[in-house]
């Protein structure tokens, strides 16, 4: 298994400390939790953005949707 080593002040150990403590984890699952958390949200975050600039997109409202689904 491979090694990663990070520098940071010693507040920034405490509070990292904390959180995998408060989280139930250890520093190590703590910290690539996090990472791989936010490489997901940048990547959702990619996938709306190219939804949103479709131009083929069809958007309906809740009453249109309704209406479409047979739903009073």
């Amino acid at each position: 298994m491979a090694h990663v080593s990070l520098r940071v002040t010693d507040q920034e150990k405490l509070w990292m400390e904390s959180y995998a403590k408060l989280n139930g984890v250890n520093l190590s699952e703590a910290v690539k939790d996090a990472f791989f958390e936010k490489l997901e949200n940048e990547f959702d975050l990619k996938v709306v953005a190219k939804y949103e600039d479709d131009p083929d997109k069809m958007l309906h409202s809740h009453d249109e949707v309704k209406k479409i689904l047979g739903i009073n």
